[in-house]
C-alpha cells in the first residue's frame, strides 16, 4: 500500500500543481479583462472581480492543501532551529496533534456552515456559496491528514526530529 503511494504521489503532486497553475492563469486573464473593460471601454465589469477573489481564494487552499511542502511553508524557527533533534520531534508531536485537534473540532461546524451555505449565491455569477466555500472543508481534511502523517512519522522514526524538512511524505 506504501509503495502504490510512494508511486502515485508524484503524479498526484504534478496533478494538483497543474490545477493550481490553471486556476492563477484564469485569475490572471480575468484580471487583464478586468482592466480593459474599465480602462480601454470605461465600462467597468463586476464578474471579472469576483471571478479574481474567487479563483484566488481557490488557489490558496487548494496550493495549502496539496501543493505546498511542509519544509515550504514560511516559520518563525529561532527557538526550533536553537533546539536539538529530541525537542524538535517533541515541538513535531505537539504541533501535530494540536492542528489535527483544532481541525478535527473544528471540521464538523464548517461542513455544517458549508453546507448551510447554498441558500446564497454570488452575485454575478450565480455560484452556490456551499460550492464556492467547500475549498476550505476539503483544505481541512488535507491539513488533518498531512499532520496524522508528520505525527506519525515523528511517533515512528525517533531520529527525525524535523517537521519541517525531515518529517513529510517523499517527494
Amino acid at each position: 500500500m506504501i509503495e502504490i503511494v510512494r508511486k502515485a504521489g508524484p503524479w498526484l503532486r504534478r496533478w494538483a500543481e497543474h490545477v493550481a497553475a490553471a486556476m492563477l492563469a484564469v485569475m490572471f486573464a480575468a484580471f487583464i479583462v478586468q482592466i480593459v473593460f474599465r480602462y480601454a471601454f470605461n465600462f467597468p465589469i463586476g464578474w471579472t472581480s469576483e471571478l479574481t477573489v474567487t479563483t484566488w481564494l481557490w488557489v490558496v487552499l487548494w496550493g495549502a492543501a496539496f501543493v505546498l511542502r511542509e519544509r515550504e511553508e514560511i516559520r518563525f524557527d529561532l527557538i526550533y532551529a536553537a533546539v536539538g533533534r529530541r525537542a524538535r520531534r517533541g515541538f513535531a508531536i505537539v504541533t501535530a496533534v494540536a492542528l489535527i485537534a483544532l481541525y478535527g473540532l473544528s471540521l464538523p461546524a464548517s461542513v455544517d456552515y458549508v453546507a448551510f451555505m447554498k441558500v446564497q449565491y454570488t452575485p454575478y455569477l450565480h455560484i452556490r456559496n456551499d460550492h464556492l466555500y467547500s475549498i476550505f472543508v476539503i483544505f481541512a481534511v488535507a491539513v488533518i491528514a498531512r499532520y496524522v502523517w508528520i505525527l506519525w512519522q515523528a511517533l515512528r522514526r525517533p531520529d527525525r526530529g524535523s517537521a519541517g524538512a525531515d518529517a513529510g511524505p517523499a517527494p
